[in-house]
C-alpha cells in the first residue's frame, strides 16, 4: 500500500498531540518530574507545529515557512535533550538558545539563498547533534543509571540521530549519483521514520519517569522514615543477598544495638526528643560503620548493622566507637543534651552460622548479655 507524504504529516501530527496528551496526563502522578514532563510535551508541540508549518512552507512569503518549521523541529529536540539533562538536576536553557539564534541566523544569510540545500541535507544536522547528545547525557545519567528502560531510550535518540546524519551527508551523493528523483523517496523515508520516532520516545521516557517512579516507592518501603537507614524488610533483603554472595573466607560481622533507658527518655522528655535521639544514633553508626555497612532500624530502639569483610576484632572496634561517639553526641550542647547509651551485640559468620536470621539471634542473645551486664557495652557472641 502507497503512503503519500500529506498523509505520513497527518499521521505524524496525529500521534504528536496524543504524545502531548499522554506526557500531561502523566505529568499530574509524577509531581517530581513536572518540568522534565512539561518540556517534552511543549518538545511534541514544536514538532506537530514544525510539521503543520512544512506541510503548508509554500503558503509562506519567500522561504520563511522552510525556516521556521526547521527551527520549530530542532527546537523539540532541544526541549527533549533539556528534560533529559534535567533528570540529574536543575539545567540552564542558555546554550539551547544560542544553538537556536545560530541556526536561525543561517537561515537568513545562507539558508534564504539555497533553501532546497539547507532543507535536504543541512537542517538534519542540527537535529543528529541533538539527538546524539541526548543519548550521550541518558549514558552518563545518575538518575537514570539503573532503570531497565535507559538503553530503550538510549537507542531511539541514538538510532534517530544517526538516520538524520546519514541523510544529511548519504543523501547528497545519492542524489547526485542517481538524480533529484531520489528526493521525494527521501522524503517519505524520512516521515516514516518520523511517525515510528514519535511513537517510540514519548513511550520510553514515560517508561523512564514510571521506573525511577517504582523504584523510589520500593525504596521507600525498604526505608525507616525517621532514621533513612534500612527497615527490618530492606536489612533482610540486602542482608541476606550480601551473604549469599560472600566468599566462604570472607570475614563477615553483625552488631545487634539497643538504645538504653530509652522509654524513660520518651517519658521524661517527650516523643519528640526521643525521635532526635535515635535520629542521633542513625547519623553517628552511618559515619562510623563506614560505606559497605548495611545499617537498619529494625524497630523502636533496636538497631542492626552488617559488616561484610570486616572478623570479629574489626567489628568490636566499629561497634565500640560506635557505642562511645553516639554517648560523646547525645550529651553534647550541640546534640540533644539528653544523656543516652547503647548496649551492642556481635556475633561474626561462620560455619554453621552464615543465615542472617541465625546471625542476628546470634548477636542479639550477645546483646541481652550486654543489659544484663551493665548497659552501655559490648558483648561478643559465645560462639564467636
Amino acid at each position: 500500500m502507497q503512503i503519500d507524504l500529506p498523509t505520513l504529516y497527518y499521521l505524524t501530527i496525529g500521534t504528536l498531540l496524543v504524545a502531548v496528551a499522554m506526557t500531561l496526563w502523566e505529568r499530574q502522578a509524577h509531581p517530581r518530574r513536572a518540568r522534565e514532563l512539561g518540556a517534552w510535551a511543549c518538545a511534541y508541540l514544536a514538532f506537530a507545529a514544525g510539521c503543520v508549518v512544512a506541510m503548508n512552507r509554500a503558503h509562506f512569503p519567500g522561504f520563511t515557512g522552510w525556516g521556521l518549521a526547521n527551527i520549530l523541529f530542532v527546537l523539540g529536540y532541544l526541549m527533549i535533550l533539556h528534560g533529559v539533562v534535567r533528570l540529574d538536576g536543575p539545567a540552564r536553557l542558555r546554550h539551547p538558545a544560542a544553538l537556536l539564534a545560530a541556526l536561525a541566523l543561517l537561515w537568513v544569510t545562507v539558508g534564504f539563498h539555497v533553501p532546497g540545500l539547507f532543507w535536504n541535507y543541512v537542517a538534519s544536522l542540527p537535529i543528529a547533534l541533538a539527538c546524539g547528545l541526548t543519548a550521550w547525557t541518558l549514558l552518563r545519567s545518575r538518575t537514570a543509571r539503573n532503570l531497565r528502560s535507559r538503553p530503550v531510550v538510549v537507542a531511539v535518540a541514538a538510532g534517530h540521530g544517526l538516520f538524520n546524519l546519514a541523510r544529511a551527508l548519504l543523501t547528497p551523493l545519492l542524489v547526485a549519483a542517481y538524480g533529484e528523483e531520489l528526493l521525494p523517496v527521501f522524503g517519505k523515508m524520512t516521515m516514516y521514520e518520523g511517525v515510528l520516532f514519535s511513537v517510540a520516545m514519548p513511550m520510553s521516557l514515560l517508561a523512564l519517569v514510571r521506573e525511577e517512579a517504582q523504584g523510589q516507592l520500593a525504596a521507600a518501603a525498604r526505608t525507616d522514615y525517621l532514621t533513612g537507614l534500612s527497615n527490618r524488610h530492606g536489612f533482610f533483603e540486602e542482608g541476606a543477598r550480601i551473604l549469599d554472595r560472600r566468599e566462604p573466607h570472607r570475614p563477615a560481622a553483625l552488631l545487634a544495638f539497643d538504645l538504653d533507658h530509652f522509654k524513660a527518655i520518651n517519658d521524661r522528655h517527650g516523643h519528640a526528643a526521643g525521635d532526635a535521639v535515635l535520629g542521633l544514633f542513625a547519623r553517628v553508626a552511618r559515619e562510623a560503620a563506614g560505606p559497605d555497612a548495611v545499617l537498619a532500624r529494625l524497630g523502636g530502639e533496636e538497631f542492626a548493622a552488617l559488616l561484610p569483610g570486616l572478623d570479629v576484632a574489626a567489628a568490636r572496634t566499629v561497634g565500640e566507637g560506635i557505642a562511645r561517639r553516639f554517648a560523646e553526641a547525645a550529651a553534647h550542647r550541640d546534640g540533644p543534651g539528653i544523656p543516652a547509651t547503647v548496649s551492642v551485640g556481635l556475633a561474626t559468620a561462620q560455619t554453621g552460622l552464615s543465615d542472617l536470621s541465625a546471625l542476628l539471634s546470634a548477636a542479639d542473645r550477645a546483646l541481652y548479655r550486654a543489659k544484663a551486664g551493665g548497659r552501655n557495652r559490648l558483648e561478643i557472641a559465645a560462639a564467636a
